[in-house]
């Protein structure tokens, strides 16, 4: 079966056969050479460990002192040596990088989270808006006046809503979230600033 499919497609390419045959034979390549039979399988060295600098000079003593030293530290001092290090090669301080506006999510750990609520008492210039809860009959409503500020489709604001107590919008001025409590409040559902 193989034989004939073979057959098929070597009398289909008549031209192609005439002039690529020859030189699919390996013998007929430039850069071959014949293989000893008798000869065995190069075996090749590898190194312990990829090093993509290549081979490293051994340190100097001076350095090996140093890191005896290093290491002979108790932990409080080794913790010293890099400010003072940095401070007696001056290298300049890391400013800290602004996360506001970013939206972490779960990757803010308790310590940035407690610091970022204080920087919000201080500041109080934006506020988020969160749904505390509303009434079953006015459900329908509460979900189109989420829709109506927010860019949420119809499945994603009712989502929104079901999870009550959710904050609907974040970072927004204090009229614009009174604006919204309101019209929360008369489609019957209960809104808070924070």
């Amino acid at each position: 079966m193989k034989l004939a499919a073979l057959c098929r497609s070597i009398s289909s390419h008549r031209n192609l056969r005439g002039i690529t045959w020859p030189l699919q034979y390996r013998s007929f390549q430039p850069d071959f050479v014949p293989m000893d039979p008798k000869a065995k399988p190069k075996k090749y060295k590898y190194p312990a460990f990829y090093d993509p600098y290549g081979p490293r000079p051994p340190p100097s003593d001076k350095i090996i002192q140093l890191a005896e030293q290093i290491a002979s530290l108790t932990p409080e001092e080794r913790n010293q040596i890099g400010p003072a290090l940095g401070d007696r090669v001056m290298h300049p301080k890391l400013q800290p990088i602004s996360v506001e506006g970013m939206d972490l999510g779960s990757q803010v750990g308790a310590g940035a989270g407690s610091s970022k609520a204080e920087e919000k008492k201080a500041e109080k210039t934006t506020f988020d808006i969160k749904l505390e809860k509303f009434e079953a009959a006015a459900k329908i409503k509460v979900i189109k006046e989420v829709r109506a500020f927010t860019d949420l489709g119809l499945k994603e604001a009712k989502e929104l809503v079901e999870k009550v107590p959710v904050i609907l919008k974040q970072q927004v001025t204090k009229e614009e979230a009174n604006n919204i409590i309101e019209k929360i409040k008369a489609a019957g559902g209960v809104a808070v600033m924070e």
